[in-house]
């Protein structure tokens, strides 16, 4: 009986807690799928700027502050990640890509991770990236955080 009555006062309450989360800043899952369509393209956009031997555009896509950890000493700042990452833009071919296969946005919708298989330039998994995108204030994603690991053979 006690069972019962807690699983039917618990099934009331939650339109209540619902709401309660709503008011308190919890996005609807249409926002949150909204900016996970939205950081998903950004990735994509990203990528292709790679692919299309673009380093100015890639450039575009790095905040002020952002940090790429893809070896032993992080690379801080826009001018050092295009400093370390010109040479892969030398050359008629790119020599990796790849594309998101999971993003996820924090309930705030500033915040959101990607992660992803990177291909050779043959189409070989070589490694999977992780990008942690902030929603710039004028509207639009900036990469603050990149990291790549290499595939375990």
């Amino acid at each position: 009986m006690t069972t019962r009555r807690h699983a039917l006062l618990a099934t009331a309450a939650l339109p209540a807690a619902a709401s309660a989360a709503s008011r308190a800043g919890w996005p609807a899952p249409e926002e949150i799928n909204r900016r996970v369509s939205e950081v998903t393209a950004t990735e994509i956009a990203f990528a292709a700027r790679m692919a299309n031997r673009d380093a100015d555009g890639f450039r575009r896509f790095l905040a002020p502050d952002t940090i790429f950890l893809n070896g032993k000493t992080p690379l801080r700042g826009p001018e050092a990640v295009m400093a370390a990452w010109q040479k892969f833009f030398d050359g008629p071919k790119a020599p990796f890509s790849w594309a998101p296969d999971l993003v996820a946005v924090l309930p705030s919708g500033d915040l959101a991770q990607s992660s992803g298989p990177v291909t050779d330039a043959d189409g070989k998994l070589v490694a999977r990236f992780q990008s942690v995108w902030r929603r710039k204030a004028t509207g639009g994603w900036e990469i603050v955080f990149d990291q790549g690991s290499d595939v375990c053979r």
